[in-house]
Order: C-alpha cells, then structure tokens, then sequence
C-alpha cells in the first residue's frame, strides 16, 4: 500500500507533544495540535469578560503549550516560519477534523484510562486505513487497543520519540500482535529517511529498549559508589567523555532529566519486571529515596546532585551533593592516572581498553559497571528484541553514547572478556558472573565477534542461524570508517581521499576539530587534482563530531606573532585559492556538512557546486570574534551574493546591511534551513539530508546527478556590482552609531569598516563591477593588516587559552 504523511494530528500538548508536533512540522508536514478544554477561568480571562465557552479560553492550554514550546532553548524547531503549518485546537471542538490526518500520534498523559478514553473518541472518527501510535514510554502498549476495531487494532502501535525529539535519534517502533507488518515497515522506513531518526524495533516489554537498559546502567552507578567510596563530581568524570558517553555523563544527566522521572522508570521497572534477575538494582539507594522526599529533583527544582549558589561577591559555584551527609559542598578536584591515559587515545574502542586496565577509582568503576552491564544486555536477548544490535543502537541514539554495550564488549575482546566477568568481585544485586548461553554458543560456532566488517558491509552475528548477517536497513549507507582501510587512495595528517565507488571520491578531514590548516588545503586540492583527472565527481565530508570548526587559527596566530607577513599571505592566498578551486573545478564538488561549521568550514560550503547539509548543520561565518573578517572567500562570497540581489537603491542599501550583520554580528545557524534564511546557502544549490547516517550518500548521489546532467565548468565572475564610496558611507555612519552607543568597542569599528571596504569594493567613486579576484585581493589585504593589530592577536590567543571570544 502506498501511504503518504501530510498531515498529522499530535493528540496533548504537553512537553513532548507540542515538540513532536514541532518536529512533524520541520519536514514539511501539516500539524494538528489538541489538547484538553481548561475548565477554570484565568483571573486576566475573566477581567476580559471572556467565558469558558470563548474560543481563545479553550485553546488556551493547547496555545500557551505550543507558545512555551518554540520559545524554548534548543528550539524544537528549525526556523520560526515553520509555526505557521501548526495549527491548534481542543479534543471537544476539532477532534472532528482528525479525519482529514494521515497519522495520529496520542501523547496525554500516562495513565491507561485516560488513553483509552482518548482512543474511544478517536475512533468515532478516524478514517479508516490512518496510521495511529501512542507516545507511552511505561504503559504496555497492547492494552491500549482493548475494545477497539479491528481496523484500529490492524494500524495501532507504539511510536516512542525521545526527548527532545528534534535532538536525539532514538524512535522506538512497538508493534502489538495484531500490528499489520506494513505499518510496521512503513514507520521503520518512515522514521529513518524523513524524522532523521535511528529507528529501534521493541518488543512489547517494560521500558522497550533504551530505558530499560539505559536507567539499568544509571542505577547500577548509584549502587557502586558506596562501596567504591566514590563522589558525585569522580563519578560524572569516571563516566563522562573519556568513556564515550555525554558531557553530562550520570548524575548532571539525572538533573537534567529529572530525578521524579528517572524514579518513576526505575519503579515501573521493579513492578512490571518480576522476572528480571536484575531486578535488585531498580531498587533505589536510600540516597535517592532522601532526595525525593527532599524534592530535590534536579534542574526543574534548583537542586538535585548539583545546586547552583551564589556566594557574598556575587560568584556563581556549582556543588555537588556529599552523598553520605547529603550536604552540598564544593566540588573537589578529580585526578586520575587511567583519564590521564584515555587522554592519548584517539581511538573510542582502543580507549575502552585503556580504561578497563586501569589501576585507580576510575579503572576500577569501568570494570565495576561494565561486566555486570554485559551480562545484563546478553540475558536482555531475547526477552525485548531478538537482534542485539537493536540494543547498541538504542544507546547510542536515546542515551549519546558513542559506542553501545556490544560494542564496547567486542573492544574488549568477547572471549577474553567473559573469563573477567567469572573473576570480578559480584558488587550488583543479581549479578552472577555468567552470561547468556548465546554468547556461549556464538564463540562455539567461531565467531569471536558481535559485529565484523567485510567489503565495506557491516554484519551482526545473527543468533538463530548462528552466522553473520548485513544489518538491516544500512544497505544503502556510506560509512567511511567501513572502508577507509580498503579504499583509501591518498592520504596525509590531515585529509583522507577515499574511492566512494562510481567514480566519485571522497575528501576526509580528520585534524582535531577538523580545524582547515595547510594540510586540510594539500588534501583538498589533491582531491580535486585526482576528480579531474581520473574520477566524475567530488564529496567533501566526514564522521567526525562536527564538519569543521573553521582555520587553523593556532597557525595563523603564530605567522601573526612572529610578523611573518609573507608567509601569511601565502597561507591566506591559498585557502581562497582552494574555495576558487572548488568552485571552479572542472568536476562537481559536493560539501557535505553537519553540526558546526564554522569559518573555513562554511566559506568551503559556500564555494560548492552544491551543499548537501544535515538538518542539524550550525553554519556561520564567526571570525569577528578573533579579531578578523572572513578571508577564504567568504566576504567576497557575500559581496557577490548581494550583488545578484541588488534591485533599486533601497533595496541595495537593504542587502548590504543584512550581509554585513550576519558577518559583523558572526551569527550562526541553529539548523540547515536558517543557514538558508541567513543566506549561507542558496536556494535551487542546496539539499537537505534529515538522517545523519545518510548524509554522504545522498551527497554521492547529487555529485553523481550533476555528472550524468553533463556538468559544464563554471566561468568565472567580471561583473559583481559593488557600491564604493556610497556604500561605504552606510557601513561608516553605521559603525560610528554602534559605537557611540557603546554596543561595540573601537576594534570592532576598526574590524566593521575593514569588512565593509571589502563589501563595497573598496573606495570606488560609483557603483562599478568589478571581478571576484579583485575582491579577494582586498579581503585578504584586510585579513593582514587585522592581523597586524595587537587586539586582534590578543582576540586570538584568548580563543585559543580560553575557548570563547575576547571583546577588547
């Protein structure tokens, strides 16, 4: 059946179903938002002389929801002209219009009482064939249907977004026994390609996956830290980066979601899972019990392991909670030999090897934590999925971690690993020191692995027919870390080129922060040099954390310090040369980016043929914060764009003003689409890719599109319309207002009149055209004589001690 989603109705309000609807709304979907009638008026309604029978009264929850929803931070949605496909309603007066929805997604509360009265309504009418799946993240999905039609039955089943859906991948799909399979494929396929989720198939069981074995691993933590002698500040470093999980690592993550919440899982799991051999560490510690009866739980209120204060001066501190006095005090420092180690390890799987040998508190607690973790997942299978895989993913997507439990498993080494499990002193309630038979049997069947990699192909060891398979579903994706072995075909320290097949290549950045410094522009060009000659296409892209954070300023700093002013030039002359080159290549070139990309990175963007960008990219031009103006052919990029949009005069002084802010106010995207609206990407020249994991193969296809279309070279630009003195006179008076309003410092004058000279074309007499080159010759003369000023070296040098912007 062919099955099309326009229109989708998000049935409550709440926090995650006006973000939902938020999200269903960043793909271009129609949104219907509902939720409950108040049944009390608001003193301000009542001073109006509004009734309960006022249409703005009984939208009101639904509309003050919505409203705290896009006014939150991280926003839930990509540009705010996309509120507008959401439209809002209540389940008395428009649950009517859910005949016209093609999915409804119900996220009341979580009760199942109240669920099945909401589904009672639904039904009356719900046009046949519509998909419909609950948000539960407790309840049993197939007790939702009981009473229901067949119909209902044959299209229901459990869709679990994670919070905030826009952030993190995790969709879980729970299908009940009457579940029909193509609306099972339908949502797999669905969740993947257009929501950008990694998409986890669950059994019926409590918490599905992610929470299951994600509040396990919490709460196993907090039942070490007694005998460990731990505190809360080791325990969040022990288990923050360096192992491979977020920044807010265990008890910053528990504030941050709620310890009410993290409580309420962990008792439905203690109730709903009797057979659980584990069951023991779902109990909670009496510190967690204190706590709660404290209400201290978490950021919602103020305090929870950590509390922010104040002290007489005025100065914020951070404490942790003392959780055996469960007194706040200051956070003590943390020193550990094996986080020192992990530090020189690159490598996430080499690292957890490093870890698991280490001597002190650290090494110690990976050990403590993970053993019983490996047991636990393996006796997880197959009670609530029968490919363990599933697991890995669940963890990596709902919880961040960079590798799943599996996975850390076979760094480790399976068989190795097992015997160490047998001898680690039991510290976990139900820990027995044995794991699963399977796991038993698949080193039986000489398979030493879960995962291996073959022929670029990434297999799991299927347990019932005890071989290894393909994952499902990753047919289709490009991973470079699966073929950068085999189908490397240049390298350097800083740029990997890789055969991605069909005669398009791949250029690899892997500096630190994928920083662009000469060996990123050597392999670039190098890149470029190979497509021309041997290859039909260029993607420029990579799996680091982000595309790039821009140049290299720890070098430009140094040419700067030392006065090596030839030497600068050069370096400068070629990044703008390299952004020529890609857009003047006789190949396509395809940049590929994602998550920051910044600077360089987004100069490069600017430059390609076409942009394929991930939703989530944070684009933007920020060198104002070290002191200079974009110099690889981003002001001229920018000075050429106003240019085409010139019209009459006041839409010229217009265009100027908007380009000059976005660089002299250095703003950044929060997502591809605003990357668009600040005119960092042009419209007809980009794409965007919802599913990171799909990025460079979408990126392939376009590269491969532009070359079977026959791709002619581009020609160079002689006629870029600048303003000269005229508008030289906006960006001055401009300034000069700034500045005496005290909003900027004289070095951002100084900066601000040197981008607007570029901007302009110099102090032409009239408006004139001129050619690109003469643009990048006057960006990179201002780049220097920036360069030369001690402000903007000590700009640069406290971005590189301290890692944010210096005003001075």
């Amino acid at each position: 059946m062919s099955r099309n989603i326009r229109k989708v109705a998000v049935l409550g309000s709440g926090v995650m179903g006006s973000r939902i609807a938020c999200h269903f709304a960043n793909i271009g979907a129609e949104v219907l938002l509902l939720d409950i009638v108040p049944k009390e008026l608001l003193p301000t309604e009542t001073a109006k002389g509004l009734t309960l029978e006022s249409k703005v009264v009984r939208n009101r929850i639904v509309n003050q929801s919505l409203e705290t929803a896009v006014k939150s931070n991280p926003s839930p949605i990509y540009s705010k002209s996309f509120v507008k496909r959401i439209s809002t309603g209540n389940f008395d007066d428009n649950m009517a219009d859910i005949a016209s929805c093609d999915w409804i997604i119900e996220v009341v509360v979580e009760r199942l009482d109240i669920k099945k009265s909401v589904f009672e309504q639904v039904e009356k009418y719900r046009t046949p064939g519509t998909l419909i799946t609950s948000n539960t993240s407790g309840i049993p999905i197939h007790l939702m249907t009981e009473g229901r039609s067949e119909d209902f039955k044959d299209h229901f089943c459990g869709t679990h977004f994670f919070n905030p859906p826009r952030y993190l991948q995790l969709l879980e799909i729970i299908p009940t026994p009457n579940t029909k399979d193509e609306v099972v494929d339908f949502l797999l396929k669905f969740g993947d390609k257009f929501l950008g989720k990694t998409v986890v198939l669950c059994k019926d069981t409590p918490a599905f996956i992610g929470n299951r074995i994600g509040v396990y691993s919490m709460l196993a933590l907090t039942h070490l830290v007694e005998p460990l002698g731990l505190t809360v500040e080791e325990v969040d470093k022990y288990t923050g980066p360096a192992m491979g999980h977020p920044k807010s690592a265990t008890f910053r993550t528990a504030d941050v979601v709620g310890l009410d919440t993290l409580v309420n899982v962990a008792n439905g799991l203690a109730q709903n899972a009797p057979d659980d051999e584990a069951k023991g560490v779902f109990q909670l510690p009496s510190f967690i019990t204190k706590m709660v009866e404290n209400k201290w739980l978490g950021e919602k209120t103020k305090k929870g392991f950590y509390q922010k204060i104040k002290d007489a001066e005025g100065n914020s501190e951070i404490q942790a909670l003392n959780l055996q006095t469960l007194v706040f005090e200051s956070q003590g420092k943390v020193k550990s030999t094996t986080l020192e180690a992990t530090k020189q390890v690159e490598d996430i799987r080499q690292r957890m090897k490093v870890y698991e040998e280490g001597k002190d508190k650290a090494g110690e607690l990976f050990r403590a934590m993970h053993y019983p973790l490996f047991e636990y997942v393996s006796n997880r299978v197959p009670e609530i999925t029968d490919d363990f895989f599933r697991i890995d993913d669940a963890m990596r997507a709902g919880f961040g971690w960079e590798i799943g439990p599996f996975e850390v498993w076979d760094a480790l080494g399976v068989r190795q690993t097992i015997e160490k499990i047998k001898t680690e002193e039991k510290r976990l309630p139900g820990q027995r020191g044995e794991v699963a038979q399977w796991v038993h049997a698949m080193l039986d069947a000489g398979c030493e692995s879960f995962y291996k990699i073959e022929n670029g192909v990434r297999y799991y060891y299927d347990i019932t027919s005890k071989s290894y398979k393909p994952i499902p579903g990753t047919e289709d994706l490009i991973v470079l870390d699966h073929i950068r072995d085999s189908k490397t075909i240049w390298k350097n320290s800083g740029v990997s080129i890789i055969d991605l097949g069909d005669g398009i290549i791949n250029c690899e950045f892997h500096t630190k922060m994928n920083t662009i410094g000469g060996d990123v522009i050597q392999g670039v060009n190098k890149a470029i040099d190979l497509a021309e000659k041997e290859y039909r296409g260029l993607v420029i892209s990579n799996e680091g954390k982000n595309f790039s954070a821009g140049a290299n300023i720890g070098m430009i700093f140094m040419m700067a310090a030392e006065q090596d002013y030839d030497e600068l030039n050069m370096a400068v002359r070629a990044f703008q040369n390299t952004s020529m080159r890609i857009r003047y290549s006789s190949i396509p070139v395809i940049v590929a980016p994602f998550q920051m990309t910044l600077g360089g990175g987004c100069e490069f963007s600017m430059h390609a043929d076409f942009v394929q960008a991930h939703a989530e990219t944070y684009m933007g031009l920020v060198e104002f914060g070290v002191g200079v103006i974009p110099g690889g052919g981003g002001t001229k990029e920018f000075a050429l764009r106003a240019s085409d949009e010139y019209k009459d005069d006041q839409i010229v002084q217009n265009t100027l003003k908007d380009r000059f802010l976005t660089i002299g106010t250095a703003k950044v995207s929060t997502s591809a689409v605003e990357a668009f609206e600040l005119g960092y990407l042009q419209q007809g020249k980009y794409a965007i890719t919802m599913n990171k994991a799909r990025l460079i193969a979408d990126a392939k296809e376009k590269a491969l599109e532009l070359a079977n279309a026959g791709y002619l070279q581009p020609v160079q630009r002689t006629d870029i319309k600048v303003l000269g003195k005229q508008g030289l006179g906006i960006v001055y008076v401009g300034a000069s207002s700034m500045r005496a309003g005290n909003y900027i410092s004289d070095h951002d004058k100084k900066i601000s009149e040197k981008l607007g000279t570029v901007l302009c074309g110099g102090e032409l007499s009239a408006p004139t055209e001129v050619s690109e080159q003469y643009l990048l010759d006057l960006e990179r003369k201002a780049f220097l004589e920036l360069c030369a000023e001690r402000k903007t070296l000590e700009r640069i040098q406290f971005m590189l001690t301290k890692g944010k912007p210096l005003r001075n």
